[in-house]
């Protein structure tokens, strides 16, 4: 049964819904309000979607008949993220202006070249040369009024503003820094599904100063241990709790049990299943500690039968295909406890279904033929269609496995590399602030 049949037999559908061409009238709620220009009674118009790769959204649009003040924005209508981000892009030419950038409220933007950082404000689904233009909007408001009163203030912000719009004009390349400790900004990667070369992004420990700002406390702030859960729970014990579905919002129910790994280690998996519009998902927690090197663990596909290799993908691990270019960012996918077959399968899915930049009005000229083909190719590598390729799993915090078939003896299709960490793996891992000790004392 489709996603629409189980919406009709049951006579609802999911709180946030995806935009497509085929798609129904979107249920849009409208309410009256206060409009903060003329003091009249405007209208708001609210809409629940999602937008790929950004999770749930509200869009706010808000229209005066008044005055014509008009007014949208847009707020992350999901849950915070475990952790914060920070997106570092190099623009170096004017189609990278176009990057299209999703802005919460709670993220910060700065441009190091200028030394300019523009706090956190609405939220909005912009691009880089709009950010800019919002930034050139903002100085010069009051400028007027500014020059008549504060002549020299005012020609400090004209020779800023200047230089801002010369960066549209990019006859030098310049950085662009968003840093969300939510976790719900992003920046388009126009080279999808091939690694950007361009950006690099960091996922941290939010400081408690920002679970503060983002209004947690200390308990919901941090992220249970699976560790110290799987203390409570027997191996032969499965735990069910009432949760909500990430996909329609719905009460579902999650189940966690631990598992032990054979010549691997303990983990906890957690499985997720909605009855209200039959999504399922699973979630893996490593059961112990951070090791203390990295792992990276080279699989080199020689046969079809490796498609049903187990795979244990942490939250932490990154997934890497040399022969395709394809590289993801630590923590893309989630944790996972799947196969091969199931891993690329996966990847595929996050490509065709779940980036916004690929379809609809957002989509660009050609990039929907190389997602195409793209995932073709993966799907090839699924069929037996084309073997040599190598699947990566490079996991920083050495908590991801990769099943060899020829335990205890070693596999001569995969390497199995331990390294050291560098300082920014670290501060992902939430290692370099760690005081190990002395801790009593502070």
């Amino acid at each position: 049964m489709t996603e629409e049949q189980q919406d009709s037999a049951s006579g609802s559908k999911p709180l946030f819904r995806d935009i497509t061409g085929d798609d129904d009238t979107p249920e849009i709620t409208e309410i009256e309000s206060y409009c903060v220009n003329c003091e009249d009674q405007g209208l708001t118009r609210l809409f629940l979607t999602r937008i790929p790769f950004f999770r749930e959204v509200i869009v706010a649009s808000f229209s005066c008949d008044h005055c014509g003040h008009r007014n949208a924005e847009l707020q992350p209508g999901g849950r915070i993220q475990e952790k914060g981000v920070r997106y570092e892009v190099l623009i170096q030419s004017k189609e990278d202006l176009n990057r299209q950038v999703v802005q919460t409220n709670f993220a910060t933007v700065s441009i190091p070249e200028l030394e300019f950082e523009s706090p956190p404000n609405k939220g909005v689904l912009t691009t880089v040369e709009g950010i800019i233009q919002k930034a050139v909007d903002g100085l010069n408001q009051d400028q007027v009024l500014r020059r008549i009163q504060h002549p020299e203030i005012a020609a400090q912000i004209d020779a800023f503003v200047e230089k801002l719009e010369k960066l549209k004009e990019m006859k030098e390349p310049f950085k662009v820094l968003v840093d969300d400790p939510s976790g719900n900004s992003f920046i388009e990667n126009p080279y999808a599904p091939k690694h950007d070369k361009e950006m690099t992004v960091y996922h941290y420990t939010r400081s408690k100063q920002q679970n503060e700002q983002l209004g947690l406390n200390e308990e919901d702030g941090e992220v249970p241990d699976a560790a110290e859960s799987a203390q409570a729970v027997s191996k032969d014990e499965v735990i069910e709790f009432q949760s909500n579905c990430p996909n329609c919002q719905a009460p579902s129910s999650t189940k966690m049990k631990m598992v032990d790994i054979p010549h691997f280690k303990e983990v906890v998996i957690m499985a997720t299943n909605c009855d209200a519009c039959g999504y399922r998902d699973n979630e893996v927690k490593g059961g112990g500690a951070i090791e203390a090197k990295g792992r990276k663990i080279s699989l080199k596909i020689t046969d079809p039968s490796d498609m049903s290799r187990d795979v244990l993908k942490s939250e932490t691990c990154s997934i890497l295909i040399p022969e395709l270019d394809f590289e993801t960012e630590m923590g893309t996918l989630g944790g996972k406890f799947t196969t091969v077959e199931g891993l690329l399968s996966d990847i595929q899915g996050q490509l065709k279904e779940s980036n916004p930049f690929f379809r609809g009005d957002s989509s660009q000229p050609g990039m929907v033929n190389k997602l195409t083909e793209f995932c073709g190719q993966l799907q090839k590598i699924v069929d037996g269609e084309m073997m040599g390729v190598h699947v990566v799993l490079d996991d920083p915090a050495g908590n991801s496995y990769l099943q060899n078939v020829y335990a205890p003896d070693p596999d001569p299709e995969m390497e199995v590399v331990e390294y050291e960490r560098t300082f920014d793996q670290k501060e992902a891992l939430g290692l370099n602030d760690m005081k190990t000790e002395n801790y009593e004392t502070t």
